[in-house]
């Protein structure tokens, strides 16, 4: 997984830089293929915003997140992405391999 972290009007410190990576590095645990992820890190006047785009195969997913203080932010942007990767992954389960009696467990000998 590749993690790029920009920051808009705000100097990306090491610590944030670190602490992005810890908080998405949760996300390549719904996908074996790499993802690519950009952050970017801004201040909105009194909030604190975070965004972040996925690529993963044939697909971009984009969530944002504001908060009072950056690593708020970046917990709520963390949560945001993994909720849109799990209905991300469900809605490719779902549409290759569609429904089946033996799937739902009502297939019986």
């Amino acid at each position: 997984m590749r993690i790029e972290t920009h920051g808009q009007q705000i100097d990306v410190t090491p610590a944030l830089r670190d602490y992005v990576e810890t908080k998405l590095a949760r996300l390549e645990r719904h996908y074996e293929q790499p993802l690519d992820i950009r952050a970017q890190l801004s201040l909105d006047k009194p909030d604190h915003r975070a965004e972040a785009t996925v690529s993963i195969s044939g697909r971009t997913l984009h969530a944002d997140a504001n908060a009072i203080d950056m690593y708020a932010a970046i917990d709520l942007l963390a949560d945001k992405l993994d909720r849109l990767l799990m209905k991300h992954k469900e809605k490719m389960v779902d549409h290759h391999r569609g429904e089946s009696l033996a799937r739902n467990g009502e297939f019986s000998i």
